[in-house]
């Protein structure tokens, strides 16, 4: 398994706008194991004191009994493309994107993202991809240094083995840009994610504006790559999330065989397993299995794989993603309450799951001395209600 990436490397990601002081008391703390009525003291962006009781001190914040909880932790959303592409080939300006994704995702309860930036570019067919990861990190990077952005931002490189320029584009990334996460990505159609090629042609298709011969082309064409290039690119790619000291990740795992690969590989966390064999390798191999809120949400995934639910019900869950749909992850914890009957575990697949799963220690739990990203949350005939959330104490949303 890949080293994780050191917290020393990623603290200063924001340490901007630090709140010297914040109480939130007569609140139901959500906890590791329990959940218990009492106050929460920030100092300096530092949980300072956890104090049992219904207590309200003087100049403290009274949250009425509503719940606090980590801040949420994402590690692989589509919304930062979302916002440079809203729709296709149409190229928004970074800057502006980037700040509404950042306050989009405050606004949902994330304190913590991994930005997903594909690498690999298609220059032929149709069906193309362009270069656009390095540029996009370069302002990312320097909008975060220059304290834009509400929450802590990290970089994600999603490598698609099923492209032409994989390994230069990874060879452009180095570690001052402190990249925390690596995932291997084969989106050659008739496997993983797309086995139904009719769900792979309608999502295609649609998005790409193809008419059936070209659709059929752009298929051949993928499938050359994926002939020509994957081998060398999945081996390329390992090297350079090692290169990188970035956790790796696999990708739509769907048989046994794609597992035992992921576990070779090093991989520490499996990204939306397609069935649940390769659920239970992940668990068999200690991988971790993260699934899609949204997935959970709508009790099934939209290409027709195994359902979110059907996991959790079997114990195999460990971290939820937001993936497409930035507000369905803090719904898919409470979602997950409800399944398990354990809240403070429904509530560490979005915090301490995925903080311990990219190698950051100093957040997702709300224990002393640990980052202040915490969140008030109310239950309103069982939908979560986000009534304020807070960046190292300072007020987000």
């Amino acid at each position: 398994m890949n080293s994780p990436v050191s917290p020393s490397s990623l603290k200063n990601a924001h340490d901007i706008n630090v709140s010297n002081h914040l109480c939130l008391a007569n609140a139901r703390l959500v906890l590791a194991d329990q959940v218990l009525l009492g106050s929460l003291t920030i100092e300096d962006g530092v949980i300072a004191d956890i104090t049992e009781g219904d207590q309200v001190p003087d100049g403290a914040v009274d949250c009425a009994q509503d719940f606090v909880l980590p801040g949420l932790v994402e590690l692989h959303t589509d919304n930062v493309e979302r916002h440079i592409e809203p729709r296709p080939k149409v190229d928004w300006p970074h800057l502006p994107a980037l700040i509404a994704h950042d306050a989009e995702l405050a606004s949902t309860g994330i304190t913590t993202v991994f930005d997903a930036m594909r690498v690999g570019s298609i220059h032929s067919g149709k069906g193309r991809y362009i270069d656009y990861a390095r540029k996009l990190a370069d302002e990312l990077l320097a909008a975060r240094a220059a304290g834009m952005f509400k929450i802590s931002h990290f970089l994600h490189l999603r490598a698609e083995i099923c492209s032409e320029t994989l390994l230069e584009e990874l060879g452009r990334f180095c570690a001052k840009d402190r990249v925390g996460i690596v995932s291997l990505m084969d989106h050659t159609p008739g496997q993983r994610q797309f086995r139904d090629m009719t769900a792979f042609k309608n999502y295609v298709a649609k998005k790409r504006g193809m008419n059936d011969a070209e659709f059929a082309a752009h298929v051949q064409n993928l499938l050359r790559l994926q002939e020509r290039f994957g081998a060398k690119h999945e081996i390329g790619a390992v090297a350079e999330a090692k290169r990188l000291e970035a956790v790796l990740a696999s990708h739509d795992d769907t048989t046994a065989a794609h597992v035992a690969t992921s576990a070779k590989n090093g991989v520490g966390f499996a990204e939306f397993p397609t069935t649940r064999e390769a659920a239970q390798a992940c668990r068999d191999h200690g991988i971790a299995i993260m699934m899609g809120a949204p997935n959970l949400i709508r009790g099934a995934s939209h290409s027709g794989n195994v359902a979110a639910q059907e996991l959790a019900e079997a114990d195999l869950l460990d971290i939820v993603s937001s993936d497409y749909v930035p507000a369905a992850l803090l719904l898919s914890a409470f979602r997950l309450a409800q399944i398990w009957s354990d809240l403070p575990r429904a509530i560490s697949t979005v915090t301490r799951n995925p903080a311990e799963a990219a190698g950051l220690k100093d957040r997702g739990r709300l224990e002393t001395r640990l980052r202040g990203d915490v969140l008030r949350v109310s239950l309103v005939n069982e939908t979560p209600i986000l009534r304020g959330g807070w960046s190292q104490g300072a007020r987000v949303s």
